[in-house]
């Protein structure tokens, strides 16, 4: 029943989004008239050589209705990023229901390798489809965009994922990728699932044993204050793996969808640091751990 609501929820979303799309087009079109209006009128005046004070009144008016478009145009694309926000979160929400009522065809690969190879997919489509922020003129970036941590009273919500702090079966610490399935606000604790379904376990951990992920990323080119720079040591996690392990940036993200290029620390080599491996942004944290082990 969950998953016939999430569809239809889903299917009229996406309605929506094609109408505002379609408005997104029609305000483009209406104000290319205008555009075209303030070149022209450029160009008689490049023609007669002169600023006179009808052009100057003219362009005035032009510029001001220019404006009022692009802010029109501005609001409906960014109604629609909410739009797709909203539909990206009810997918999820439908893939934790699949995963709770077992939906498995019968035409699958065993299931172990099913499920590391559909959760590697998973974990890579989640980081190119994470939101890129886009604030307005003058904006500061939020919390949990690109480098920028949580709030220190913030409070992660259930299927939000976070780097977790849990014990190994060895007796060792490691930090994992985890999914929230709860928050107790008397025990300050949460209780995580380790986002690897062939652990299958559930952890209870204190708060400073987690880290939420980034929920947005952030813009090289119009925010680079919000992305970690280079041989700032973070916690990054390893190529086709569920872990997150200490690396040193390399190169930050000189673009919107580029990865960071990071070295991970380790020992079998000379200088202790492995070649540069790209990790998205959505898999780099701060590393709460500043000395070397």
């Amino acid at each position: 029943m969950a998953l016939v609501s999430a569809d239809t929820k889903i299917s009229e979303l996406l309605t929506e989004l094609h109408q505002l799309i379609k408005q997104t087009q029609e305000e483009r079109s209406r104000s290319e008239h205008n555009l075209l209006n303030i070149q022209k009128t450029h160009e008689r005046m490049q023609t007669e050589n002169k600023t006179s004070p009808y052009y100057r009144t003219k362009l005035r008016g032009l510029y001001t209705t220019a404006k009022a478009d692009a802010e029109a145009e501005c609001s409906i694309l960014r109604h629609a990023l909410d739009k797709i926000a909203e539909i990206k979160s009810l997918l999820e929400e439908r893939r934790i229901a699949v995963k709770m009522a077992g939906v498995y065809n019968d035409s699958d690969p065993p299931r172990k390798t099913m499920r590391r190879g559909v959760l590697m997919t998973l974990l890579q489509q989640s980081a190119m489809t994470l939101p890129l922020w886009i604030g307005k003129p003058g904006d500061s970036p939020p919390s949990l965009c690109g480098a920028i941590p949580a709030s220190s009273d913030y409070v992660a919500k259930p299927r939000d994922k976070v780097a977790a702090r849990v014990k190994a079966v060895d007796g060792d610490e490691q930090w994992i990728l985890a999914e929230v399935v709860s928050y107790s606000h008397s025990t300050n604790k949460y209780e995580v699932d380790d986002i690897d379904e062939e652990g299958k376990e559930r952890h209870t951990l204190s708060r400073r044993r987690i880290i939420p992920l980034p929920q947005w990323k952030a813009n090289p080119e119009t925010d680079p204050e919000a992305l970690f720079s280079k041989d700032q040591l973070v916690l990054a996690l390893y190529p086709q793996t569920t872990c997150f392990y200490r690396a040193l940036i390399h190169t930050p993200p000189h673009r919107p969808q580029d990865d960071y290029s990071v070295l991970f620390e380790d020992t079998s080599y000379a200088d202790g640091y492995s070649p540069p491996l790209n990790v998205a942004q959505r898999y780099v944290v701060a590393c709460k751990e500043n000395k070397k082990k």
